[in-house]
């Protein structure tokens, strides 16, 4: 027993204990002080990102990404300080990373086009807008998709990759939109008798924009009428109650004047109802 005790090499054991205490203390080292370094990075670039008044969805998503990039680094540091080949784990990690981009490429088109949304703003939350032939109210702008409510409450989630493929129409950015009325005249009316009339009408709702003058002209002839373009202009927040309330007055107005129509059953002339 003695004798195999002897045989032992007691400075090589001392030796390797001592190397990789040493590795390990410096692996150690490596993740206390690189983590401590990212946090202090992240604080900066955090400052940076709202400076520059990007949305909150890409700052914490760019957050997010550069801080897991800069730990995955430090994190192979450290295990290459203690011995492990990091060159077949880095080979491991991009095959799978190449892998799930490969299962993902449909969601990595949405989340590209995220990116762009998030970072040029066609719309924004609360716009009014008509993307993929769908018009409503952009309730919600996420990394993948687009959240828009319509006016009789549905909800439609649209993939980001759908929206900028096609055209994107923002009835918010400008602060006002035209209306698009029709009216339906008589040919053996005055035109700028009725057209006074309309005008009269417009200027008794309240939702319309009295600073901007609506338009009123001829826009074609029908069989048994004479059909008139009526545009004024609202807020988009008021578009389905002025149009109604415009609709009302107008009718109000045309029975009032004695205006008659010409009913599409025939080309009789008819009074118009209250």
């Amino acid at each position: 027993m003695e004798e195999q005790l002897n045989g032992f090499d007691y400075d090589k054991i001392i030796n390797l204990i001592i190397s990789v205490g040493s590795n390990l203390a410096m692996a150690i080292a490596i993740l206390v002080i690189g983590f401590w370094v990212v946090k202090k990075i992240m604080k900066v670039v955090e400052l940076s990102l709202e400076k520059a008044k990007l949305s909150p969805e890409i700052s914490s998503f760019l957050l997010s990404l550069l801080s897991g990039v800069m730990k995955i680094f430090i994190l192979l540091a450290a295990i290459g300080k203690v011995g492990v080949d990091t060159a077949s784990l880095v080979g491991l990690i991009a095959a799978a990373g190449f892998a799930v981009g490969m299962a993902l490429q449909g969601s990595l088109g949405n989340f590209a086009a995220g990116i762009m949304i998030l970072i040029f703003k066609p719309y924004k939350l609360g716009d009014w807008v008509e993307v993929s032939e769908k018009f409503g109210m952009v309730e919600s702008i996420q990394i993948f998709n687009t959240t828009i409510v319509t006016p009789g409450q549905k909800t439609h989630i649209i993939p980001n990759g759908q929206v900028m493929e096609g055209v994107i129409t923002n009835f918010s950015q400008k602060g006002h939109i035209r209306l698009e009325l029709n009216i339906a005249m008589a040919y053996e009316e005055s035109f700028p008798k009725v057209k006074e009339i309309i005008r009269t009408a417009l200027k008794k709702v309240p939702s319309i924009l009295q600073d901007v003058e609506a338009d009123i002209g001829i826009e074609s002839y029908d069989t048994h009428s004479i059909i008139l373009a009526v545009r004024p202009f609202i807020k988009p927040d008021d578009y389905w109650k002025a149009t109604y309330d415009c609709y009302a007055a107008i009718k109000k107005e045309l029975s009032e004047n004695k205006i008659k129509m010409a009913y599409s059953e025939g080309v009789e002339l008819g009074p118009i109802g209250e």
